[in-house]
């Protein structure tokens, strides 16, 4: 699934080792995911994000991303690296369930910051299985109704805290020059990062 936005198509301009995580804010849902470069801990805001938290949570609940991948590094030209790496499903039509309604920036108060984690979607409204993590602040990904276009940016609900250096691993792990259409080319992972296990922890 790519990313479709104005400006962004075509790219924006052993858990002992893990790192302190910070304590869990009540009501909010922790998830693990295990993958082949290590574990990635997220905290989902269910409060502020709770349609799109809600599907997130069915998708592990149900084990739909026990071998899912991290498949796509979008990498942006600043420095330190930054951009963003894409899981899920690829749009499995075995496993992928139907889409769901769009929760704005602008309603949920949440911004595309280092660590966020967030839908990947076409349309405003056709979310479903993929998402992404940002590495770095892409405040580009934010609604901004200021903006031409299609300008409801993508659904946040939640944030690493624990794993950045794992989301970072994956960001620079190895491209195909050629895989990938549109705005997506070079930017597929090579190979792909599977995603063993997601669980509520």
């Amino acid at each position: 699934m790519r990313l479709l936005r104005r400006g962004f198509i075509g790219g924006v301009a052993t858990i002992a080792a893990l790192p302190a995580m910070a304590q869990p804010t009540p009501s909010r849902e922790m998830v693990q995911l295990s993958t082949g470069a290590g574990l990635i801990i997220v905290e989902l805001a269910t409060e502020k994000a709770p349609i799109t938290t809600a599907n997130f949570l069915r998708y592990v609940d149900e084990r739909r991303f026990d071998g899912a991948r991290f498949y796509r590094a979008m990498r942006t030209a600043a420095a330190p690296p930054a951009g963003l790496i894409q899981g899920g499903l690829e749009n499995d039509p075995s496993q992928a369930l139907g889409p769901i309604a769009h929760e704005s920036t602008l309603a949920t108060g949440l911004r595309h910051v280092d660590g966020v984690i967030s839908m990947a979607r076409y349309a405003p409204g056709t979310a479903s299985s993929e998402f992404f993590i940002c590495v770095g602040a892409q405040s580009s990904l934010d609604a901004d109704p200021s903006a031409p276009g299609d300008n409801a940016g993508f659904a946040a609900f939640g944030r690493v805290v624990a794993g950045m250096d794992v989301v970072r691993a994956i960001l620079a792990s190895p491209v195909s020059a050629t895989a990938g259409d549109g705005a997506m080319r070079g930017q597929m992972l090579d190979p792909p990062v599977m995603i063993s296990t997601a669980r509520r922890s």
